[in-house]
């Protein structure tokens, strides 16, 4: 059955509720109308947040709840499915809280409910809830029995994408309960994945923002759950249920996790789980390192061993620490850390703002006295952070990721000068800058590879490289602007706009500019400017076409020319 409830004022939000197999419930929050999800994620087609009910012979489980904002919503469909009295296993697979935002409304009404999560996540939950509750701390092969054959299986997943992870297993239905992996950010009233040409990209994109990072991991992850046995349905956190595709979408984790591990060269990035905001500033850098092809492996301080830290640290070419609190164990792992390192790997700090964070700065004397090139300034938060705080971890962990690839890359260059390069090298364009504000966070950025793309309504298209660090601020939805270039009178800008930034700094020092109407800078001494808004965006391997509608412009010159980029080779700017 399918029962919709819709709220009264915009944003639409609306619940489904169908039964996919024998005594098992979905119940679907759509948010039609989301456009943005966290600083990574402009959205195209809205998302859900999807919970599960599971009602065995002897025991009744409900697997994750749903945003703050469905609160009156997701209890009038959890009614209709099954009274919260009747709950008696709350399982949690993860905190954040798209999930896990109604727990506490949901354990006021019934208290007796015990809460199965990971160990990290009982620690997130209790941080939050404030009130005492019964809980159940499960690992990988741990089993809950509900009875009528209804075994859940657990396997802890960390990193995928948040360190608290578990995916849960019904040995009789053979779904498979995953939360954010192998989910997508798809609103739509189709309950399965019966269309795989409308959601391929959605799934890829979600792939990129949120798993990419911590590909490792997802290899990890995925060799455990092949072990659980066959998959009848994949039923995910957001979007459509996997049905129709599993295998084909399964394979494409598998494919671009084993893609992105391929790299050579290993960055270790240290966080304490359940402290401060490290999770997150841990997945901002992470995410920025693995935009330069370089692998990123994730180990939570509080659960390595330290005798595991050696071999881990032999491994890396490079380290980055989110400082922990000023308390054993952490003070020993870190010793370990500096006695395993070496001279020729490059190291990262950033503080965690947990309140007790060890000092930043004689950790990175130490290391530098030890003789390890420092890759980005310590990021040092001052105060709860903000989406300016993580577009500058991002920009850091590309900064990082860039040094470890820079001498690969200029190998690359002068060994690849075919006939083909030289006659794609051919291929002119003009001369930009993109330039966008969201937020408090400025970008930047040259630009050559643009294109009208449509007259009514006016739009064109941009290719901008995944390793940009302005690409995070070119989602669906954001707006920018596209400053021409005048021919003889480009090269002071180019010249600026070429440097080579810390992560942080302000671009637009020295630079005369004037406030658009969509809030991002116009450089006066450009010859035009054109405000845009970002429509639709296409994976074009090594870099994203963004496709835009123009909806404002000026021509400071009329009868000047736009400048022209030649090249002699086309396997790089």
């Amino acid at each position: 059955m399918t029962a919709t409830v819709v709220a009264k004022n915009p944003p639409r939000l609306t619940t489904q509720i169908e039964t996919i197999a024998a005594d098992t419930t979905a119940i679907r929050c759509l948010d039609w109308d989301r456009d943005r999800f966290d600083i990574e994620f402009g959205l195209q087609n809205g998302t859900t947040y999807n919970s599960y009910v599971i009602k065995g012979g002897e025991k009744n489980a409900l697997i994750d709840t749903s945003h703050a904002k469905f609160q009156q919503l997701y209890f009038h469909s959890l009614q209709q499915v099954i009274n919260p009295q009747h709950i008696d296993y709350l399982i949690i697979s993860h905190t954040e809280p798209d999930h896990s935002g109604l727990v506490k409304e949901l354990l006021k009404i019934a208290p007796h409910i015990t809460v199965v999560a990971s160990r990290v996540a009982i620690q997130f939950l209790e941080g939050f809830v404030h009130q005492d509750f019964q809980k159940i701390i499960v690992k990988s092969g741990d089993r809950l029995d509900l009875g009528n054959g209804h075994v859940l299986e657990f396997v802890n997943t960390p990193n995928l994408h948040w360190p608290d992870t578990i995916v849960s297993y019904d040995h009789k239905t053979n779904i498979l309960f995953t939360c954010d992996v192998f989910g997508l950010h798809y609103c739509s009233d189709a309950l399965y994945d019966e269309r795989l040409e409308d959601i391929e990209a959605d799934y890829r994109f979600y792939y990129q923002c949120l798993m990419a990072p911590n590909a490792r991991s997802v290899l990890s992850a995925m060799k455990k759950i092949k072990e659980l046995g066959e998959i009848s349905l994949v039923a995910n956190g957001h979007g459509p249920i996997l049905k129709y595709n599993i295998k084909e979408l399964l394979d494409r984790y598998q494919r671009w996790s084993t893609e992105q591990t391929k790299s050579d060269k290993i960055v270790t990035v240290f966080y304490v789980s359940d402290y401060g905001y490290s999770d997150r500033l841990s997945q901002a850098i992470a995410k920025g390192i693995s935009k330069t092809g370089v692998t990123v492996d994730m180990v939570d301080l509080k659960a390595v061993d330290s005798q595991e830290i050696p071999e881990i640290v032999s491994h890396s070419v490079g380290i980055v620490i989110g400082m922990p609190p000023m308390k054993a164990p952490f003070n020993d792992k870190i010793g370990t850390i500096l006695a395993s390192v070496n001279s020729k790997q490059y190291f990262g700090l950033y503080e965690c703002y947990g309140g007790d964070d060890e000092p930043i700065d004689p950790l990175a004397v130490k290391l530098r006295e030890l003789g390890l090139t420092e890759a980005f300034s310590p990021i040092r938060i001052k105060q709860t952070p903000q989406e300016t705080t993580y577009q500058l971890c991002e920009e850091a962990g590309v900064d990082l990721g860039q040094l470890l690839t820079k001498q690969a890359t200029i190998q690359q260059r002068k060994s690849i000068n075919t006939d083909l390069d030289k006659a794609m090298g051919r291929l002119s364009g003009g001369l930009y800058i993109i330039t966008a504000k969201k937020g408090d966070t400025k970008g930047a950025m040259l630009a050559s590879w643009v294109a009208q793309a449509s007259f009514n309504p006016p739009g064109f298209t941009v290719a901008v490289a995944k390793d940009r660090a302005i690409e995070s601020l070119l989602q669906v939805n954001d707006t920018f602007v596209l400053n021409v270039l005048e021919e003889g009178n480009y090269q002071p800008l180019m010249k600026h706009f070429l440097k080579r930034f810390p992560p942080g700094a302000d671009r637009f020092a020295g630079v005369k500019t004037t406030t658009a109407k969509n809030g991002s800078p116009i450089l006066l001494d450009a010859l035009a400017y054109l405000e845009c808004q970002v429509v639709s965006r296409m994976d074009c391997g090594d870099h994203w076409i963004v496709y835009s509608q123009v909806t404002d412009g000026r021509v400071s010159k009329p009868d000047a020319l736009t400048a022209v980029h030649h090249r002699k080779v086309g396997n790089y700017y």
